[in-house]
């Protein structure tokens, strides 16, 4: 074939070996540890000698603290609020399909978003994303689209929508699409 290599099969790794993968896979992006054990699994040699490599690489990581969920946790919350202005329920469901445990995202979330005001957040949420004020049903209906996928709940989308007097019309036409956004 033109231009294509023939993908060679690479040998599966010991723990020194996945050991030095992980590093440089962490060097590249923050990562859980459900994240590293999924990379890692690819890498290592299949069976019971692989699973206990991963198991001892794992935790030479921790010991060194070069995987922490914990911190990890707080410092994704963080970013995610701080920089792109999501709300908490967009934060938890991206940790929760990271694999971060139910109780640390719990505390998490709890610490981040505990004194932060929703409505706050989600106006700066719509000034960085440059969403201007709707002026039709359509635009209304596209507004909560992007508030709720940013994580906000109804109650505090609805509450900006009437602040910015959209008509009654079009509030009426999104109540199905609030109940269904609540369901999730």
């Amino acid at each position: 074939m033109f231009g294509r290599k023939a993908a060679k099969k690479k040998e599966p790794l010991g723990e020194a070996g996945l050991y030095d993968y992980a590093v440089k896979a962490l060097g590249r992006q923050m990562r859980t540890e459900a994240e590293l054990r999924r990379l890692m699994v690819a890498r290592a040699e299949p069976g019971a000698r692989g699973a206990a490599a991963i198991a001892a690489a794992v935790a030479r990581l921790k010991e060194h603290g070069y995987l922490n969920d914990q911190s990890f946790a707080e410092t994704y919350a963080r970013l995610r609020q701080e920089n792109e202005k999501l709300g908490a329920r967009r934060v938890r469901n991206d940790l929760q399909q990271k694999g971060v445990r139910a109780d640390l995202i719990s505390e998490t979330i709890a610490a981040r978003y505990g004194q932060t005001s929703e409505e706050t957040l989600a106006r700066e949420h719509l000034e960085r994303k440059r969403i201007p004020q709707p002026t039709n049903e359509k635009e209304t209906a596209r507004v909560v689209r992007r508030l709720v996928a940013a994580g906000f709940s109804t109650g505090v989308i609805y509450k900006i929508l009437r602040q910015w007097n959209v008509p009654d019309e079009s509030l009426a036409a999104l109540d199905n699409l609030g109940d269904e956004i609540d369901e999730r």
